[in-house]
């Protein structure tokens, strides 16, 4: 079992595009509320629960709704969600997510899925990658959101990989937090500014080498 290392992926802006139809969910809900919602204020969803975020609209709006309320706009954006979600298909996989994928798995190394998504299996099978993860911990699966290191302590687990040996791919502040706490090794994908405290920072797949995946797998 040496050099197995367990490579640990969160799914929206990390391997499937996803987040732009999150964002037309909520947007479609707060329009109908009449709050706005820019691309601006959607940054301070990513990573967050289905039911926090939708907190974070409300106090956007300043509106104080009963639970009855909250519970009906949250089935309806995600039957908004899923709407968006019908058609799918691999091309919806963020460039350069692929090959990377696929080399570890030439390599045999473990990979899972750790996300907050509670459609992240439909997502993966729609997009034809599904056959390609060993575990797959989800929003059905934990209790806690990230930075809670749940879902990452999880997929470790299920892969039996000790913490030290799992890698982890996050687009969130929340997500690399999570990876830190649980003494995962955290590479950050997206803007370096906002991902900071991520061990290495990549602007997205297309600039990870092959080179440093090997250097992650010894």
């Amino acid at each position: 079992m040496t050099n197995k290392k367990a490579f640990i992926f969160d799914l929206d802006g990390v391997i499937v595009d996803t987040a732009k139809y999150h964002f037309l969910a909520w947007q479609k809900l707060s329009q109908e509320l009449g709050i706005e919602f820019t691309p601006e204020h959607n940054e301070q969803l990513k990573g967050v629960s289905r039911v926090r975020s939708l907190d974070i609209i409300l106090e956007l709006g300043n509106i104080q709704a009963s639970q009855e309320d909250k519970n009906r706009w949250l089935i309806q954006k995600n039957e908004d969600y899923l709407s968006y979600l019908v058609d799918i298909d691999e091309s919806e996989i963020l460039p350069g997510v692929l090959p990377v994928l696929h080399y570890l798995k030439d390599k045999n190394q473990l990979i899972a899925l750790g996300s907050a998504s509670k459609n992240a299996r439909p997502i993966l099978e729609k997009t034809g990658i599904l056959s390609l993860f060993d575990a797959i911990v989800d929003g059905n699966d934990v209790s806690n959101a990230k930075p809670d290191p749940e879902v990452f302590l999880q997929a470790a687990k299920k892969l039996n990989a000790t913490n030290e040996n799992s890698i982890v791919f996050e687009d969130s502040v929340a997500g690399i937090q999570a990876a830190n706490t649980a003494n995962m090794i955290s590479i950050g994908i997206g803007d370096a500014a906002t991902l900071h405290e991520a061990k290495y920072i990549f602007k997205d797949f297309t600039f990870i080498d092959v080179s440093f995946i090997e250097a992650l797998i010894n």
